[in-house]
């Protein structure tokens, strides 16, 4: 595989309470260079320094969602621990993740994805990671992403056995949470949940969000949690909720 990379880098968008990255190299199935390592980095910084943002999705151009970081770069000092620092600031992302899957996910990609709240795939969608046909012991934070998310036995399949996954056998572990038949259906689905989580109380989505992964690393801050929901409990945010439910109507909420 050529080192030279193709296409354009990771691009981020922001519309209202939501935000998209694109990676943008479908002529190497979106797989990405070093700097787009750094460059993702910095667009989770953006978004998390943007409270106006509730949702994030991560999506590809092509036929592929992302093959992963380029095989030609591997074997540098860093490259494996930047790539986990790429997927653990992605799992600690403030709003809300959806990785939208089309096609292939390999390599670090589906680790990447498996980092993301949720996972939407269409048909045709497969997942394989290579690292042991490569010779590459595969990073802690992606071994405990499959573990604790997947379970150890299709941990093993995925990461020993090198074991093709399509979209039917990843529905079926978990690894998708909605799975959809056409390109057209998928992207109905990721606008329609989008919509629908950026409309939801940001104090309680995103705060049940942040403790929710802590509870499932076993790092749960019981005085953190404690301030989190006294928050909820007095915000303006609660009392519109309450009203919108009587008045019968969409709530308006502020974050407040």
């Amino acid at each position: 595989m050529s080192e030279t990379p193709q296409g354009q880098p990771p691009e981020l968008a922001v519309d209202g309470h939501i935000a998209v990255i694109t990676l943008r190299r479908p002529e190497v199935a979106n797989r990405l260079e070093p700097g787009d390592l750094d460059l993702l980095r910095q667009y989770l910084q953006t978004v998390d320094a943007d409270s106006r943002i509730r949702v994030l999705r991560i999506e590809g151009q092509g036929r592929h969602f992302c093959s992963g970081f380029n095989i030609g770069r591997l074997g540098g000092a860093d490259a494996s621990a930047r790539f986990e620092a790429l997927a653990n600031a992605l799992e600690q992302a403030r709003p809300v993740t959806i990785a939208v899957l089309h096609g292939g996910v390999y390599g670090g990609a589906t680790d990447l994805a498996l980092a993301c709240d949720f996972r939407f795939g269409a048909v045709g969608t497969e997942i394989s990671v290579p690292a042991a046909r490569l010779g590459l012991l595969f990073y802690r934070g992606g071994m405990e992403r499959y573990v604790t998310r997947l379970g150890l036995a299709t941990a093993k399949r995925i990461l020993l056995m090198a074991d093709k996954f399509d979209a039917a056998a990843m529905l079926a572990c978990g690894y998708l949470d909605r799975l959809e038949e056409c390109p057209e259906a998928l992207r109905a689905l990721t606008a329609h949940w989008s919509e629908a989580l950026a409309g939801m109380a940001p104090l309680a989505l995103l705060g049940m969000k942040k403790h929710l992964n802590r509870i499932a690393r076993g790092e749960l801050d019981t005085d953190g949690l404690a301030q989190d929901i006294a928050a909820a409990d007095a915000s303006d945010d609660l009392r519109e909720g309450a009203l919108a439910w009587r008045e019968k109507r969409v709530p308006r909420f502020t974050g407040r």
